[in-house]
């Protein structure tokens, strides 16, 4: 997307032409973008015609959209990303078919994901968590799911109960701990519904 160095920021109007056209140019953006900042930005115009940029520019946000659409195709295949949690589940006890459901609803086996609280990578481990694990590189699947299910054996043990082990995977075991079980907390009954949905239909 860029013509030189030294030339001003690649822009396109994408406005005023068919919406599949629009999807093509937009689409050519996003794949042109990897191979440098993998990020575009855009602002709409007075007009109401939406301008892209692949550099930061003043008055430009994120384009987050396409951005999320090429994360959907990672360099990591899934099915290495099951492989490395069937050996990891081996050592440490545990059903891989478990193991692979919380990667599904954690991260949708997305190595590169971070949530809005700051939870990063496959199992989704926040950094706290990550330091106690000796987590040192969360977007890396081996590393990530190596302290994930380490992570998980601990909550199976703690509490002796999948549905709580996983509560306290997503709410922390002192929530769990609080509420003398499954938190009151409508994200994480519907987390432990939906890995446990997942897991049985595995």
């Amino acid at each position: 997307m860029r013509t030189s160095a030294a030339s001003s920021p690649v822009l396109l109007k994408a406005a005023l032409i068919s919406t599949a056209t629009t999807f093509f140019v937009l689409w050519a953006c996003a794949a042109s973008s990897l191979a440098t900042e993998e990020v575009i930005y855009s602002k709409t115009d007075d007009d109401g015609v939406l301008c892209l940029t692949d550099r930061k520019t003043v008055g430009y946000r994120e384009f987050l959209v396409f951005r999320d659409i090429m994360r959907r195709f990672p360099n990591v295949k899934k099915a290495e990303i099951e492989a490395i949690a069937r050996r990891y589940s081996k050592i440490y006890g545990l059903d891989p078919k478990l193991v692979t459901a919380v990667i599904e609803v954690e991260s949708g086996f997305r190595p590169d994901v971070t949530s809005h609280k700051g939870a990063e990578g496959l199992m989704q481990i926040m950094p706290a968590t990550q330091r106690d694990l000796g987590v040192t590189k969360p977007h890396d699947p081996e590393d990530n799911i190596a302290g994930g299910v380490r992570y998980l054996r601990m909550m199976l043990d703690r509490f002796s109960r999948l549905d709580l082990a996983l509560a306290a995977y997503n709410a922390g075991p002192g929530n769990v701990e609080k509420y003398g079980g499954i938190p009151p907390f409508k994200e994480t009954q519907n987390y432990v519904r939906k890995v446990l949905s997942l897991y049985k239909r595995t």
